[in-house]
């Protein structure tokens, strides 16, 4: 795929299609057998495309390609993520803000929870959660500590979700950029950033609002400023932002390519920087950590990368055969008005996370049948914020999502609890807002 991303070679896309349908297929005998469901869809949806089109192949490359591209991504980041969970610098960091007074740790933990996200994405809740829920349970009363640990991983999956709006590193950037014509992260930024800013902005209002009184239980934590401490997380993202924005203005590459590239090799540097066990040379720590990534660890995440491997392929394929039938048999989409197409997108995605379509799905399924930007006369960008939008506030309802599983894991509860329950005045609240901001772009840019 990096091939492929900085020569443009058509036959470097096809090899890495048919590489990642190669390991998704070894990795089938031994994925849980509710992850055999989309493989069973797949093959259906193949044979269907086979049977009733006739550019049926290139089809199936692309949509083939496009799960090559969530895997490589998938990848890259997963290798950023075990060199960050082997620093100490970086486990400090989650310390520290997990043992804020009261007063600061919604704000610490969703700013924080943020910051971490960019670089661990749902590594992040783990790692903060499993703090804050290490932090919360030093507390002798028992309705004092189940309300600090929802509060706090409420934070974080709030800092979490509104990652999902902007990163270059995310999903739904990612996925969103490489199926709605005409768009790129580099246009998306700004306003995206601005969806995210919302977001973080609400859930801190919600939270001012809705926190429970003072317990006046003691508090015992940590005194030094918070944003002192983070210095080593905040370099390194400084270190992936400016690698990446370098490589993308030098090179000409897209964004995704960059990330491709730059974030693994930083992960090896990195690790060579850490300090290696006794009587290890460095080089030779740097090697077993990289052999023990390939053999071990991405095996280990089997069922991960089938399932994300499955929603893009099923999307794409979904699409293609869904939108002439659309086209035929269904309403003229041309004629709604733009603005209540991009209304749509902020709601559809979390509606259908409720159903169990993950977001990679619903938007590879969604984008192809929907007029192109250029066709209603609206900014690609307009188009981007809303889809991502709608994807964050999938990732803070949806109880099959990794972020609600894992935070009503770390949380106690159910993950119905942990979405809905937890975040559904703070959906309405974000989403209205996301709608609003979605539209006012359609006439701002």
């Amino acid at each position: 795929m990096i091939a492929f991303e900085y020569t443009g070679w058509p036959g470097f896309g096809t090899a890495a299609a048919m590489l990642a349908v190669l390991a998704v297929t070894l990795f089938v005998p031994s994925v849980r057998p509710s992850r055999l469901v989309f493989v069973a869809v797949a093959v259906l949806l193949t044979g269907w495309a086979t049977l009733t089109r006739d550019d049926w192949l290139l089809a199936l490359v692309r949509a083939a390609q496009l799960g090559a591209t969530i895997i490589s991504l998938f990848t890259a980041l997963s290798a950023l993520r075990n060199a960050a969970m082997s620093s100490s610098a970086i486990l400090e960091c989650g310390r520290v803000l997990a043992r804020q007074r009261p007063g600061l740790r919604y704000v610490a933990l969703t700013l924080g929870g943020h910051l971490f996200s960019l670089i661990l994405l749902y590594g992040s809740i783990s790692l903060l959660g499993s703090l804050a829920v290490e932090s919360s349970a030093r507390d002798p009363n028992p309705v004092v500590r189940t309300q600090r640990t929802r509060r706090m991983m409420i934070a974080i999956q709030r800092g979490f979700a509104s990652t999902l709006c902007w990163s270059p590193l995310g999903f739904s950037m990612v996925i969103t950029t490489t199926i709605v014509p005409g768009a790129n992260w580099a246009a998306a930024a700004l306003p995206c950033i601005v969806s995210a800013i919302l977001m973080l902005v609400i859930g801190w209002g919600l939270d001012a609002i809705y926190k429970p009184p003072a317990t006046g239980t003691a508090w015992v934590g940590e005194t030094e400023r918070w944003s002192v401490k983070l210095r080593p997380l905040l370099v390194l993202l400084g270190i992936v932002i400016v690698g990446v924005a370098a490589l993308h203005v030098l090179t000409g590459v897209e964004v995704i390519g960059a990330v491709m590239l730059f974030v693994p090799l930083l992960a090896l540097v990195w690790i060579y920087l850490q300090p290696p066990p006794a009587d290890m040379p460095k080089g030779e720590h740097a090697r077993r950590r990289a052999k023990d990534f390939i053999a071990t660890e991405l095996p280990s995440y089997n069922n991960e990368i089938l399932l994300l491997f499955m929603a893009g392929f099923i999307g794409s394929i979904g699409g293609f055969l869904l939108a002439p039938m659309a086209s035929a048999h269904g309403p003229d989409l041309t004629a709604v008005p733009p603005w209540m197409i991009v209304a749509m997108m902020v709601w559809i995605i979390p509606i259908t996370g409720q159903l169990g379509m993950n977001p990679i799905l619903a938007v590879s399924l969604l984008v192809p049948i929907l007029p192109t930007p250029a066709e209603m006369g609206i900014p690609p960008t307009a188009l981007v914020a809303a889809i991502t939008g709608g994807w964050a506030l999938s990732g803070t309802t949806s109880p099959y999502t990794a972020s609600v599983l894992l935070a009503a894991k770390l949380g106690g509860v159910s993950a119905a609890r942990a979405g809905l329950g937890w975040n559904g005045i703070y959906t309405l609240a974000a989403g209205a807002a996301m709608t609003g901001w979605g539209v006012a772009l359609i006439y701002i840019l």
